[in-house]
């Protein structure tokens, strides 16, 4: 492999195994401050948190002892979260950073081609009805996180037809990752990471050109279903995947819908076309993929969010989707 190529696709993987073991500990703090009983500084901080958190700030200050072991039980945590991604026994869906992974016993090396995928539905596949707003409703991609939700890909082709722009939202901690807090996140009311692509002449329709985080990768639309009376397309089968030295080190799954919920008839369709496509063994069976939680439509809004704004939170939010998209133009 090319040494630039390989030290993009171990940066890119290092951030992902890094981040999801990291929001672990974050995400239970929060639950714990939001949790906490008694008066409030500012409606916002309760005055048990803050005196608790002075204590433990003082006793890993001053003990040694406590200081190491907090250490040792930290590094040793984190270790083993990471090591279950490795061994594929994390979470599947958004964890499984398992390299060449196995499927029914069979190691599964690389990436398959285009065509070893490709489903019939795509023949006079147009990418133009393939603009516009989908949601996620299942994935298997260790770049996102089960603690997320309403998940939406908004896709905007370019003037010229060669390239597009992925608007990929996310909201989150979802409320069943923490109950207590979700709404006080400062991305409650969703976030943006733009990514743009780009349709190279000599990839056969379907087969897009994606960049993100650092590395480009190629994307497959494997199979799209048409509304019988209109053409245009209902629900859509992505698939990423990249290889170095022959090794896969990535493989993304999406299935996406033009509507937010789906039934499990239709989830069950959807599995059993990716099986068709040959896209078990890389995690598009059901025990492999996360289904992406939604909750009712409407904006979030409490003291939090207000302070978020408050101090700018949004504004910067606002910005930096901006400079991502305009970093893709």
């Amino acid at each position: 492999a090319d040494p630039a190529d390989f030290w993009s696709a171990l940066n890119f993987w290092i951030f992902f195994a890094v981040g999801h073991p990291v929001l672990q500990p974050i995400l239970w703090i929060s639950d714990v401050l939001h949790g906490t009983p008694g008066p409030m500084v500012a409606n916002l901080v309760p005055v048990l948190f803050i005196a608790g958190n002075i204590a433990a700030i003082t006793a890993v200050t001053t003990s040694k002892e406590i200081r190491n072991g907090l250490n040792i039980f930290a590094l040793g945590a984190f270790i083993t979260y990471i090591g279950a991604g490795l061994d594929g026994k994390g979470g599947m869906g958004d964890f499984n950073l398992a390299l060449n992974d196995n499927y029914k016993g069979a190691v599964v090396r690389g990436c398959p081609a285009y065509e070893d995928v490709r489903q019939e539905s795509m023949n006079d596949f147009d990418l133009k009805k393939y603009e516009g707003l989908w949601y996620e409703v299942k994935f298997h991609d260790w770049t996102q996180f089960k603690e997320v939700y309403d998940t939406t890909i908004d896709i905007k082709l370019t003037e010229d037809g060669k390239g597009w722009i992925d608007d990929f939202a996310v909201k989150g901690p979802a409320p069943d990752s923490a109950p207590l807090s979700w709404d006080k996140s400062p991305v409650a009311n969703g976030a943006h990471y733009f990514m743009p692509g780009r349709v190279d002449k000599s990839d056969p329709p379907g087969l897009l050109r994606e960049s993100g985080f650092g590395v480009e990768f190629p994307n497959y639309i494997v199979d799209v279903k048409k509304d019988p009376e209109t053409g245009e397309y209902t629900e859509a089968i992505q698939f990423q995947c990249l290889e170095r030295g022959g090794v896969r080190v990535f493989e993304g799954i999406n299935f996406m819908s033009r509507k937010a919920e789906m039934s499990d008839v239709e989830f069950s369709r959807m599995h059993e076309r990716a099986e068709k496509a040959g896209m078990y063994p890389y995690g598009a069976s059901p025990e492999q993929m996360h289904t992406v939680a939604r909750k009712p439509a409407g904006v979030t809004d409490n003291t939090w969010q207000a302070m978020w704004r408050a101090i700018g939170v949004d504004k910067l939010l606002e910005l930096l989707t901006e400079s991502i998209e305009d970093g893709g133009r």
